[in-house]
Protein backbone atom coordinates (compact mmCIF):
# COMPACT_ATOMS: atom_id res chain seq x y z
CA UNK A 1 0.00 0.00 0.00
CA UNK A 2 1.29 3.70 -0.98
CA UNK A 3 1.37 6.21 1.35
CA UNK A 4 0.15 8.90 -0.57
CA UNK A 5 1.53 11.52 2.34
CA UNK A 6 5.24 10.37 1.48
CA UNK A 7 4.24 9.94 -2.30
CA UNK A 8 2.87 13.62 -2.21
CA UNK A 9 6.27 14.58 -0.48
CA UNK A 10 8.55 13.42 -2.91
CA UNK A 11 6.96 14.82 -5.61
CA UNK A 12 7.20 18.25 -3.97
CA UNK A 13 10.91 17.75 -5.26
CA UNK A 14 9.74 17.22 -9.00
CA UNK A 15 9.54 20.04 -11.57
CA UNK A 16 6.37 20.45 -12.74
CA UNK A 17 7.38 19.46 -15.69
CA UNK A 18 8.34 16.05 -14.84
CA UNK A 19 5.07 15.61 -12.55
CA UNK A 20 3.06 16.61 -15.65
CA UNK A 21 5.11 13.83 -17.36
CA UNK A 22 4.51 10.89 -15.17
CA UNK A 23 0.78 11.59 -15.22
CA UNK A 24 0.70 11.68 -18.65
CA UNK A 25 2.87 8.25 -19.47
CA UNK A 26 1.31 6.62 -16.71
CA UNK A 27 -2.18 7.29 -17.93
CA UNK A 28 -1.02 5.67 -20.92
CA UNK A 29 0.42 2.65 -19.75
CA UNK A 30 -0.93 -1.01 -20.13
CA UNK A 31 -0.65 -4.28 -18.77
CA UNK A 32 -3.28 -5.44 -21.37
CA UNK A 33 -0.81 -6.70 -23.64
CA UNK A 34 3.16 -7.56 -23.16
CA UNK A 35 6.34 -8.98 -24.94
CA UNK A 36 8.51 -11.96 -24.42
CA UNK A 37 12.35 -12.47 -26.05
CA UNK A 38 13.36 -15.87 -26.47
CA UNK A 39 17.33 -16.38 -26.24
CA UNK A 40 17.60 -13.55 -28.42
CA UNK A 41 21.47 -13.44 -29.64
CA UNK A 42 22.01 -9.86 -30.19
CA UNK A 43 21.89 -7.44 -27.46
CA UNK A 44 20.75 -4.82 -29.27
CA UNK A 45 17.74 -6.24 -30.44
CA UNK A 46 16.67 -6.95 -26.87
CA UNK A 47 17.03 -3.25 -25.79
CA UNK A 48 15.71 -1.80 -28.83
CA UNK A 49 12.40 -4.16 -27.63
CA UNK A 50 12.62 -2.57 -24.66
CA UNK A 51 12.43 0.38 -25.94
CA UNK A 52 9.81 -0.09 -28.43
CA UNK A 53 7.52 -0.83 -25.18
CA UNK A 54 8.39 2.24 -23.60
CA UNK A 55 6.93 4.12 -26.65
CA UNK A 56 3.91 2.41 -27.30
CA UNK A 57 2.93 2.03 -23.82
CA UNK A 58 4.09 -1.53 -22.79
CA UNK A 59 4.78 -1.81 -18.83
CA UNK A 60 5.69 -5.56 -18.70
CA UNK A 61 8.65 -7.40 -20.62
CA UNK A 62 9.30 -11.06 -19.74
CA UNK A 63 13.06 -11.92 -20.82
CA UNK A 64 13.73 -15.65 -21.90
CA UNK A 65 17.04 -16.56 -21.23
CA UNK A 66 17.69 -20.36 -21.31
CA UNK A 67 20.84 -19.91 -23.58
CA UNK A 68 22.05 -16.58 -23.90
CA UNK A 69 22.23 -13.97 -20.79
CA UNK A 70 23.52 -10.61 -20.85
CA UNK A 71 23.32 -7.11 -19.67
CA UNK A 72 20.48 -4.57 -21.37
CA UNK A 73 22.41 -2.65 -23.49
CA UNK A 74 21.87 1.00 -22.03
CA UNK A 75 22.76 3.37 -25.16
CA UNK A 76 20.32 1.52 -27.37
CA UNK A 77 17.46 1.05 -25.00
CA UNK A 78 18.20 5.20 -24.05
CA UNK A 79 16.66 4.70 -20.49
CA UNK A 80 13.90 3.15 -21.03
CA UNK A 81 14.62 -0.15 -18.70
CA UNK A 82 14.64 2.76 -16.04
CA UNK A 83 10.17 3.01 -16.86
CA UNK A 84 9.70 -0.41 -18.08
CA UNK A 85 9.56 -3.21 -15.41
CA UNK A 86 11.70 -6.41 -16.69
CA UNK A 87 10.87 -9.75 -15.86
CA UNK A 88 13.31 -12.72 -16.45
CA UNK A 89 13.03 -16.17 -16.95
CA UNK A 90 15.91 -19.03 -16.85
CA UNK A 91 13.17 -21.30 -19.44
CA UNK A 92 10.28 -21.28 -21.72
CA UNK A 93 8.29 -22.83 -19.33
CA UNK A 94 8.67 -20.45 -16.17
CA UNK A 95 7.23 -17.73 -18.10
CA UNK A 96 4.36 -19.54 -20.10
CA UNK A 97 3.13 -21.07 -16.85
CA UNK A 98 3.48 -17.33 -14.91
CA UNK A 99 2.00 -15.88 -17.92
CA UNK A 100 -1.16 -18.39 -18.29
CA UNK A 101 -1.79 -17.62 -14.42
CA UNK A 102 -2.13 -14.03 -15.38
CA UNK A 103 -4.99 -14.70 -17.97
CA UNK A 104 -2.49 -14.36 -21.29
CA UNK A 105 -2.73 -15.64 -24.69
CA UNK A 106 0.18 -16.98 -26.32
CA UNK A 107 0.87 -15.10 -29.34
CA UNK A 108 3.77 -16.64 -31.56
CA UNK A 109 4.95 -13.62 -33.91
CA UNK A 110 6.03 -15.82 -37.31
CA UNK A 111 6.06 -15.01 -40.96
CA UNK A 112 5.17 -19.30 -41.76
CA UNK A 113 1.63 -19.00 -41.45
CA UNK A 114 -1.44 -17.19 -42.09
CA UNK A 115 -3.62 -17.75 -39.41
CA UNK A 116 -3.86 -13.97 -37.74
CA UNK A 117 -2.56 -11.39 -39.62
CA UNK A 118 -2.18 -8.46 -38.16
CA UNK A 119 -4.95 -6.10 -38.98
CA UNK A 120 -6.85 -8.79 -38.22
CA UNK A 121 -5.62 -9.47 -34.76
CA UNK A 122 -8.32 -9.48 -31.63
CA UNK A 123 -7.23 -6.79 -29.04
CA UNK A 124 -9.78 -7.41 -26.88
CA UNK A 125 -7.76 -10.59 -25.36
CA UNK A 126 -5.36 -9.92 -22.85
CA UNK A 127 -1.95 -11.46 -25.25
CA UNK A 128 1.87 -11.21 -24.59
CA UNK A 129 3.75 -11.57 -27.83
CA UNK A 130 6.78 -13.77 -27.94
CA UNK A 131 9.70 -12.80 -30.41
CA UNK A 132 12.19 -15.60 -31.27
CA UNK A 133 16.26 -15.92 -31.95
CA UNK A 134 17.09 -14.19 -34.71
CA UNK A 135 18.06 -17.28 -36.96
CA UNK A 136 15.77 -20.00 -35.70
CA UNK A 137 12.90 -17.71 -34.60
CA UNK A 138 10.74 -19.22 -31.94
CA UNK A 139 11.34 -22.13 -30.40
CA UNK A 140 8.98 -25.62 -30.47
CA UNK A 141 7.89 -25.30 -27.27
CA UNK A 142 6.60 -22.06 -27.56
CA UNK A 143 5.34 -22.34 -30.61
CA UNK A 144 3.41 -25.39 -29.57
CA UNK A 145 2.36 -23.43 -26.44
CA UNK A 146 0.91 -21.05 -28.75
CA UNK A 147 -3.04 -20.04 -28.86
CA UNK A 148 -2.39 -17.52 -31.86
CA UNK A 149 -0.32 -17.61 -34.38
CA UNK A 150 0.13 -13.71 -35.65
CA UNK A 151 2.06 -12.44 -38.87
CA UNK A 152 2.65 -9.25 -40.60
CA UNK A 153 1.86 -8.75 -44.28
CA UNK A 154 4.38 -8.69 -46.46
CA UNK A 155 4.77 -7.88 -50.12
CA UNK A 156 8.79 -8.02 -50.66
CA UNK A 157 11.48 -10.85 -51.37
CA UNK A 158 12.47 -10.76 -47.73
CA UNK A 159 10.65 -13.25 -45.50
CA UNK A 160 11.26 -11.90 -42.09
CA UNK A 161 11.84 -8.38 -40.62
CA UNK A 162 14.38 -7.69 -37.24
CA UNK A 163 12.53 -8.74 -34.28
CA UNK A 164 12.91 -4.99 -32.85
CA UNK A 165 11.02 -3.59 -36.37
CA UNK A 166 8.48 -6.66 -35.67
CA UNK A 167 8.35 -5.58 -32.36
CA UNK A 168 7.63 -1.94 -32.67
CA UNK A 169 5.27 -2.65 -35.81
CA UNK A 170 3.23 -4.98 -33.73
CA UNK A 171 2.92 -2.98 -30.78
CA UNK A 172 1.90 0.23 -33.06
CA UNK A 173 -0.61 -1.72 -34.71
CA UNK A 174 -2.09 -3.42 -31.44
CA UNK A 175 -1.70 -0.33 -28.92
CA UNK A 176 -4.02 1.78 -31.83
CA UNK A 177 -6.44 -0.53 -32.03
CA UNK A 178 -6.52 -1.20 -28.66
CA UNK A 179 -7.44 2.48 -27.10
CA UNK A 180 -10.13 2.59 -29.48
CA UNK A 181 -12.18 0.09 -27.85
CA UNK A 182 -14.08 0.55 -24.31
CA UNK A 183 -11.95 -2.19 -22.93
CA UNK A 184 -10.42 -1.15 -19.75
CA UNK A 185 -6.74 -1.35 -21.05
CA UNK A 186 -4.85 1.07 -18.16
CA UNK A 187 -3.39 0.85 -15.13
CA UNK A 188 -5.42 0.36 -12.07
CA UNK A 189 -5.02 3.46 -9.49
CA UNK A 190 -3.07 1.82 -7.13
CA UNK A 191 -0.86 0.24 -9.58
CA UNK A 192 -0.22 4.13 -11.41
CA UNK A 193 1.14 4.94 -7.68
CA UNK A 194 3.11 2.14 -7.99
CA UNK A 195 4.63 3.00 -10.32
CA UNK A 196 4.92 6.70 -9.84
CA UNK A 197 6.78 6.18 -6.44
CA UNK A 198 9.57 3.68 -8.35
CA UNK A 199 9.91 6.17 -11.15
CA UNK A 200 10.47 9.02 -8.49
CA UNK A 201 13.13 6.57 -6.49
CA UNK A 202 14.81 6.15 -9.78
CA UNK A 203 14.73 9.98 -11.18
CA UNK A 204 15.78 11.82 -7.25
CA UNK A 205 19.39 11.21 -6.94
CA UNK A 206 19.20 12.25 -3.02
CA UNK A 207 16.22 9.69 -2.58
CA UNK A 208 16.81 7.97 0.33
CA UNK A 209 18.18 11.49 2.29
CA UNK A 210 15.04 12.65 1.34
CA UNK A 211 13.20 10.08 2.58
CA UNK A 212 15.02 9.57 5.72
CA UNK A 213 13.76 13.65 6.50
CA UNK A 214 10.65 12.89 5.95
CA UNK A 215 10.50 10.35 8.65
CA UNK A 216 12.18 12.96 10.99
CA UNK A 217 9.21 14.95 10.07
CA UNK A 218 6.84 12.50 11.19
Amino acid sequence: MIELKLLNYLESFLTESRKQRFNHVLSQRTRHFTVATEDVYQLHNTSAVIRSCDVFGIQDVRIIEERNTKRIDREIAMGAQKWVDLHRFNSVKSCIDDLKSKGYQIVATTPHTNECLLHEFDVTKKSCFFFGRETEGLSDEVLNAADCFLKIPMSGFTESLNISVSAAIILQQVTTKLKQTDIQWQLSEDEQLVKKLDWIQKTLKSYDEIVNRYNQLL
